[in-house]
């Protein structure tokens, strides 16, 4: 048996693929999610390998619940967090209180516990729109969001316990990450929800400019094994992300011609983003992760598309508009 590593956010979007590459490749999860009054865990519930892993409900906020969910770990990998930008404009303290004092009470507990291996999960929001791509670890961050700036702090955070307490933090930087059981309000879901549910063939999304580097959810998940597997990578920001990046509109076309569609894409001012907050750019320089693992990306964007829009098109429930867990 591998080590007993706890998961946070293990319910959700990433976190739940990876509680089951984890347990799939034989180490023994703690799944921690947040606590609920139906005892609901969310995408684990039909999860194939759900008798091989623990779950446990609690609240990444209060230190008691995370220290006790931490108890003879080895490692851990903190996805827990608050990651809706547009939400983040209007209750940016909630995103204080999840993400940045989540992650203390994360750290604190690593601390207490010894746990020996702690990848700290970040996001390629904190980057903003650049001055140069492709986008490295040197890059300066530019937090455009309440959402990016409580990332930034809990990076910071996590980094200061490494140097004030020898702490073995590893901070992963994924770039846009997509595939089955993401949330609506993303991007793909949104473009592929709109045209599941066919009620125009107006294809409605916020601003068309933007670039994004996308990335399959498995080659993500992937990503975290191979930084969670080397020593080389302690102490250190990591990106993950494909070193390709397409615009939103350019997407949009894509998702349609694999849907065999013909809608009109229109930009439509609700769905986007303060002017000032927008990212305009995101392209990862992968060479680092490349340098220090042995992590490739396998599921080029076409393929993922193509699983994505399948998962979709199978658990999408036409009478209510929405999808099955």
């Amino acid at each position: 048996m591998k080590d007993k590593i706890l998961v946070t956010g293990a319910a959700g979007f990433i976190g739940s693929h990876l509680t089951e590459m984890m347990t799939l490749k034989g180490f023994k999860v703690v799944a921690f999610d947040r606590y609920n009054s139906n005892n609901d865990h969310g995408w684990l519930n039909n999860s194939p390998c759900k008798r091989d892993f623990e779950v446990i409900l609690g609240d990444i906020r209060d230190y008691d619940s995370v220290n006790k969910a931490m108890k003879g770990c080895k490692g851990v990998m903190h996805l827990a967090a608050l990651v809706g930008i547009p939400y983040s404009y209007f209750s940016p303290l909630a995103y204080v209180k999840t993400n940045i004092e989540g992650t203390y009470n994360l750290l604190e507990a690593s601390k207490n516990n010894n746990v020996d291996n702690i990848i700290i999960t970040s996001t390629s929001e904190v980057y903003g729109t650049p001055k140069k791509i492709p986008i490295s670890e040197k890059n300066q961050v530019n937090s455009q969001s309440p959402y990016a700036a409580s990332k930034v702090a809990a990076d910071q955070l996590a980094l200061s316990y490494f140097r004030s307490y020898d702490l073995p933090i590893k901070i992963i930087r994924p770039f846009n990450t997509y595939g089955p059981r993401q949330s609506n309000r993303a991007i793909i879901p949104s473009i592929i929800n709109q045209c599941l549910s066919n009620k125009s063939e107006n294809l409605n999304l916020g601003n068309l400019l933007p670039t994004r580097d996308l990335n399959y959810v498995d080659d993500i998940c992937s990503a975290f094994y191979e930084i969670y597997k080397t020593k080389k990578t302690i102490g250190e920001i990591i990106n993950a992300g494909s070193n390709y990046n397409l615009s939103v509109k350019n997407l949009a076309v894509k998702i349609l011609k694999i849907m065999n569609l013909n809608y009109k894409i229109i930009s439509v001012k609700l769905k986007k983003r303060p002017e000032k907050s927008e990212v305009f750019h995101l392209k990862c320089d992968n060479n680092k992760i490349k340098k220090f693992t042995n992590w490739r990306q396998k599921i080029k964007l076409d393929q993922g598309l193509e699983k994505t829009i399948e998962w979709f098109s199978e658990n999408y429930d036409s009478e209510k508009d929405t999808y099955h867990t």
